[in-house]
């Protein structure tokens, strides 16, 4: 409470003092408005200003007031644009303005009024903000958002359609009447469009086709005060008149004429009729049908996606015989046509198409496709299924020939005469193939004999029925085995049968054993499967640990065909509960086709025949290796060695052959002059011995070393004399050969491979002649 009363009676004292200090300086009053200061605030009325003032400057802008009555006061202004675009005089508080305001720029200024003591600087009042307003006196011009704008709008669209929106903006100040205010006119295109307060462009005319101006190009104005006066601006508008479809296709050409081969096949194009559509493709769904003519079986017009023409097409195969030209009309309408907007201005597209048939040579066209036969198996009697024939389609009518082109399967099974004949060269198994396949190509026969390069083709197709000529086989899924103390009527196994021949409709196989003298029975299921069963019980592996039993299987055909199988049973130990613990392995039977067997014998007897004569010819080479030589070369005669020899073994770096001369009558080989130098004999009153042979080999040896061209190898002279006046005369075997000696070298034989050669030189018969 007793603050309340304090802060009450400093209210009335400040108001006392602010009373009293208004009655002694009236300079401080703004406008006859007296201010109270409450709490030392600020008095002054709120600042305005004009923009863009054309008076010198500076310009007055208003004046700032405090209470204090102080002759040393002084005010000063704060700021952004204080003491640069706004000052204050310093005892009046005036404030003006240095440069020329713009509203568009900055609308207001803030600042900050201080009231200091000149002397000290020291403030006499907390500093106060005050706040420049700027005046907007209309100076700008409203300006679009973009220089040019774009719409679009469908062709015939109704009065009234809305196009696009244009905006302008005006910079003045919008709470200023007419400063800010935008409206828009159509200066240029008006006769066709229209534009609201808003911006929004529309139609006035409901007749805009694409068809003959697609865009238009008009100009807004924009200004912003109403009536003459006031600042404007414009921008252009591109508008675009989308397409609808409001026009049906006319044909180019009243008629269109073809040309198209009798052998075009089924589907192929014969040629294309155009039309115009001004629409844009999009729209563009022309639909083509036959107005007049008989044709519409035979030909099919289908309009090209793409292009929008309509291309023509056979539907079934042309024949130059038969027809030779066609001749009908067509008309091209589009069904997804506007109504609304379909402008009636001719009668229908309609125009008249002329397709004109030319004739070629076509293959012959048989009359029959496919062919088929049918013909039982195994039959010797059937030699001929049948016949194919084709003709010529052409007017010429030639003759045809039949060839055979493939065959499945592959082989000579179905043979085709040249005039069409289906022949079989021996009879056919089913059980080979069931059926024969066969194309025969058909040709035309020329006019000068040859074949024509054009044939067609037919499918043979012959089928074999089947005869009962194959017996049931026995299949059985594993081995049979049985427990030595198996009990009657267990069974051992089930069995079946597969025969080649197809299965009678009869019914099924029948199974029987060939003897009942054995240890097991058989009963059937009547599924086409028996069961072998154990007759008596108690098997003696001691006896026989395998049983063979036959099993007759019948196939009940006709005729009925039936086989007897050999069952291989084995007899096996087994334990308690049955299982088989041991069974002999039996010997896998291993054997070879009689087809295998010939096949040997002809390899060996080959490798036999191959040996005899490469040992013949071995033979007769070494009968003939004596013969062609020259006597001549027997009286001397140089060998040349790479090696010492091989002893008496070696038959082959020499032949010993070529020593043996054979003299007859006595006659000595005519001298022939020696390579090397000749050993003369000495003279007759030298004394004969052993030195003279001594000497002679002296100096052929030194002949040998001291001459540098002879070859550095082993040589052998030949040399017809022994000495002079030696007692035992030659002991040369060269004239051994020409004795009369009566002694046998058959003995040499005897000797040993060692002596052989030997036994072939002595071991000659006296009248036999060597020839060399």
């Amino acid at each position: 409470m007793n603050h309340l009363i304090l802060l009450f009676s400093l209210f009335l004292a400040l108001a006392f003092a602010d009373k009293e200090s208004q009655k002694t300086d009236q300079n401080f009053s703004s406008n006859n408005v007296s201010h109270k200061r409450l709490k030392r605030d600020w008095i002054w009325n709120q600042m305005h200003i004009k923009e863009e003032i054309d008076t010198p400057l500076p310009h007055h802008v208003g004046k700032i007031t405090s209470s204090v009555r102080n002759n040393n006061a002084k005010y000063i202004i704060e700021g952004e644009y204080a003491n640069t675009i706004f000052k204050v005089e310093e005892t009046s508080g005036d404030v003006y303005a240095f440069e020329r305001l713009d509203r568009e720029k900055k609308a207001e200024y803030e600042l900050t009024a201080l009231i200091i003591d000149r002397r000290n600087n020291q403030s006499l009042e907390p500093p106060s903000k005050f706040i420049i307003k700027v005046y907007d006196i209309n100076d700008n011009a409203p300006v679009f958002v973009e220089k040019v704008f774009n719409g679009s709008v469908p062709e015939m669209s109704p009065v009234g359609t809305s196009v696009t929106k244009v905006t302008a903006v005006d910079a003045d100040d919008p709470t200023v009447t007419g400063h800010a205010t935008v409206t828009y006119q159509v200066i240029k295109g008006d006769e066709y469009f229209t534009v609201d307060d808003s911006g929004v462009i529309s139609t006035t005319r409901a007749d805009l086709d694409r068809e003959n101006q697609s865009t238009y190009e008009i100009i807004v104005k924009a200004k912003d005060a109403p009536g003459s006066s006031g600042d404007s601006s414009t921008a252009t508008v591109i508008i675009t008149l989308t397409d609808i479809n409001d026009n049906f296709p006319v044909f180019k050409h009243p008629s269109f004429h073809f040309k198209v081969p009798e052998n075009i096949s089924v589907g192929g194009e014969v040629g294309r009729v155009k039309v115009e559509d001004v629409d844009e493709p999009q729209h563009r769904n022309t639909k083509y049908s036959f107005v007049r003519g008989d044709y519409r079986d035979t030909f099919e017009i289908i309009a090209n996606p793409f292009t929008n023409e309509g291309i023509i097409r056979p539907k079934k195969p042309l024949d130059f015989e038969k027809v030779a030209e066609y001749r009908f009309d067509i008309e091209a309408t589009d069904p997804t046509v506007d109504l609304r907007y379909f402008k009636s201005s001719g009668s229908r597209s309609i125009s008249t198409v002329t397709i004109e048939v030319t004739d070629v040579d076509e293959p012959p066209v048989f009359t029959k496709l496919p062919y088929e036969f049918k013909v039982r198996e195994n039959d010797p009697e059937i030699r001929t299924l049948g016949s194919v024939w084709a003709h010529d389609p052409d007017a010429a009518k030639r003759k045809i020939r039949f060839i055979q082109r493939r065959a499945s399967p592959n082989g000579d099974y179905i043979r085709v005469s040249d005039t069409g004949i289906i022949q079989l060269p021996k009879p056919l198994d089913r059980e080979f193939s069931s059926s024969y396949n066969i194309t025969v190509a058909a040709q035309e026969i020329l006019e000068d004999g040859h074949l024509s390069d054009r044939e067609s083709h037919a499918q043979v197709h012959v089928i074999v029925t089947d005869e009962n000529d194959n017996a049931p086989e026995l299949t059985y899924p594993e081995e049979p085995r049985v427990c030595e103390n198996a009990a009657p009527g267990k069974v051992i196994i089930r069995i079946s049968a597969t025969d080649k021949d197809e299965i009678s409709p009869r019914g099924f196989f029948k199974y029987s054993l060939a003897t009942e003298d054995s240890n097991f029975s058989l009963v059937e299921n009547y599924d086409n499967t028996a069961n072998i069963t154990v007759k008596y019980g108690q098997f003696n592996r001691e006896l026989a640990k395998i049983h063979y039993l036959p099993v007759i299987i019948s196939d009940n055909g006709d005729p009925e065909l039936s086989s007897t199988n050999t069952l291989v049973i084995s007899v096996c130990k087994c334990n308690e509960k049955g299982n088989f613990t041991f069974c002999e392995e039996r010997a896998k039977q291993v054997g070879v086709s009689i087809q295998a067997l010939v096949a040997i014998f002809i390899c060996i007897f080959t490798i036999i025949v191959i040996t005899l004569l490469i040992l013949l010819r071995k033979r007769h080479k070494k009968d003939l290796s004596g013969l062609g030589r020259n006597v001549a070369e027997i009286h001397e005669q140089l060998v040349t060695y790479d090696e010492e020899g091989g002893g008496e073994m070696d038959t082959t770096s020499y032949d010993v052959s070529v020593l043996n001369s054979v003299r007859k009558n006595g006659v000595k080989p005519e001298a022939v002059p020696s390579p090397y130098a000749q050993v003369q004999k000495p003279p007759g009153n030298v004394t004969s011995g052993a030195g003279e042979m001594e000497m002679m080999i002296e100096v052929k040896k030194d002949e040998a070393d001291n001459d540098r061209d002879l070859l550095p190898y082993d040589t052998l002279h030949i040399y017809g004399y022994e000495g002079a006046e030696s007692i035992a005369e030659s002991l040369s075997s060269l004239e051994s050969g020409s004795s009369d000696s009566d002694i046998d070298y058959d003995f040499l034989n005897d000797w040993g491979p060692r002596f052989k050669m030997l036994a072939e030189l002595y071991g000659s018969e006296p009248n036999e002649d060597f020839v060399y």
